[in-house]
């Protein structure tokens, strides 16, 4: 959520900076409930003086041995219409709080310009892509073959957008996750952390999820319970609430936490897309990476989290490229993000493996998640970071098309086989492995 004092203060700069994103968003809404909210304050506060001042001239009366009734009537009709006041206080700040929640992060001024994923700029690559000297197949004809991909049976249990993973499959999504946690624990600093799954309302507006994003989201139908839950679309958004409404020492920033966690998006909205395969599913398996951080460290910890991201691609020796997405293409809570993409053979091209972002203090305002400084002074915000290490089912079909041989076999990458008991080929009959 943004400073309402930034939007107050120059509105026409904040209007110009959403426009970059290609939001259309008018601030006079949210000024006119900025300023009644106050206008309605200082009335408030006005009468509370008034209520003050008739007290006192009661006490006094009082003491006289004076008739106080007129004086006492006069405190009770302000002390309705203060009553009345902050009723009318109550709904202007919910106005404006509902308003302020649709209004999307502002770019950082390094963020490149643009309006779709084709204004987005290559940063760097790494890894050279493999020369076949056949016609590579796609992840979901390479499992099918081997009898380790089971998309029927998955939409026969659920529907479309499901897998089930036989055999040595689930055996290599289990290796991956694996190997991404202890790279990240061990070599990343990163405490692992293990959360809920489903989570509330609160949780989800903090993190922006909501409003924003109720459509995408599964939640529960329960209609004796007190409350919806929402099961989780990325373990950022427990991660990054954990201190919500608390205030953390300065020394004990950055905190840094990943989890591995599956996630769950309706993917409202993505008809006719990636319908073939895992590449985009309703449920996935993901390890997340957050970075809780006060506002001088934060671009640094953006450029370490890439930087760890990375770092399994290359354990893994998977070609891929880093790219600074433009303003338009940009998620509604970032400041800045880069996203990795890796390179797919089956389908010529390179595809997000990874989003890392740095969210500045977009999401510390809504949770209300600040840091008491070391030298003293008012508490502020923290920024918050976060950013895939990697997308599990992702990084299993790029080992899938990445390592196929002509014969139908996949290799196991190098950095794997210490976590599947050696296992160097999967190849037909690995189903039952």
């Amino acid at each position: 959520m943004l400073d309402i004092r930034l939007i107050r203060e120059d509105p026409a700069a904040v209007e110009r900076a959403l426009a970059t994103r290609g939001a259309a968003v008018s601030l006079a809404p949210v000024l006119a409930a900025d300023a009644e909210r106050r206008r309605l304050l200082a009335e408030a506060e006005e009468l509370r003086a008034e209520r003050n001042r008739a007290s006192e001239a009661i006490g006094q009366a009082k003491r006289r041995g004076e008739d106080a009734q007129s004086a006492m009537a006069l405190m009770r009709e302000v002390a309705d219409r203060i009553k009345a006041l902050d009723a009318r206080i109550k709904e202007a700040e919910a106005t404006l709080h509902a308003q302020l929640l649709e209004i999307p992060n502002l770019p950082h001024a390094s963020v490149p310009v643009g309006r779709s994923a084709d204004d987005n700029v290559e940063v760097r690559r790494w890894g050279t892509p493999r020369q076949f000297g056949f016609e590579p197949k796609q992840h979901f004809e390479i499992g099918e073959a081997l009898g380790i991909l089971d998309f029927e049976r998955a939409s026969k249990l659920a529907k479309s957008r499901f897998a089930v993973m036989w055999g040595v499959a689930a055996r290599l999504s289990r290796a991956l996750a694996q190997l991404m946690l202890d790279f990240h624990t061990r070599e990343g600093g990163f405490t692992e952390v293990w959360v809920p799954h489903l989570v509330n309302p609160e949780t989800m507006l903090g993190v922006a999820m909501l409003p924003k994003f109720e459509e995408q989201m599964f939640k529960t139908v329960e209609p004796d319970a007190d409350r919806t839950l929402y099961l989780i679309p990325t373990a950022e958004v427990a991660l990054t609430a954990l201190h919500g409404g608390e205030i953390l020492p300065e020394a004990e920033l950055p905190r840094r936490y990943c989890a591995f966690t599956p996630c769950y998006r309706r993917e409202a909205g993505t008809y006719g897309q990636d319908t073939k395969g895992m590449i985009r599913q309703h449920q996935f398996d993901k390890v997340e990476m957050v970075k809780i951080t006060t506002p001088g460290q934060s671009y640094d910890a953006l450029e370490s989290m890439v930087r760890s991201a990375e770092a399994v691609l290359q354990r893994l020796e998977l070609p891929y490229r880093v790219m600074a997405l433009c303003t338009g293409d940009m998620g509604f809570h970032s400041a800045k993000t880069y996203d990795l993409e890796v390179w797919l053979p089956g389908q010529g091209k390179y595809r997000e493996i990874s989003s890392c972002s740095n969210c500045e203090a977009y999401q510390a305002r809504r949770l209300d998640m600040k840091y008491r400084p070391t030298a003293g002074g008012r508490v502020e915000l923290c920024h918050t970071l976060n950013g895939s290490g990697l997308a599990v089912g992702r990084t299993l079909i790029a080992v899938l098309e990445n390592y196929q041989q002509a014969d139908g076999s996949v290799t196991v990458p190098a950095a794997l086989r210490p976590y599947m008991d050696g296992l160097e080929r999967i190849g037909p009959g690995s189903a039952s492995r």
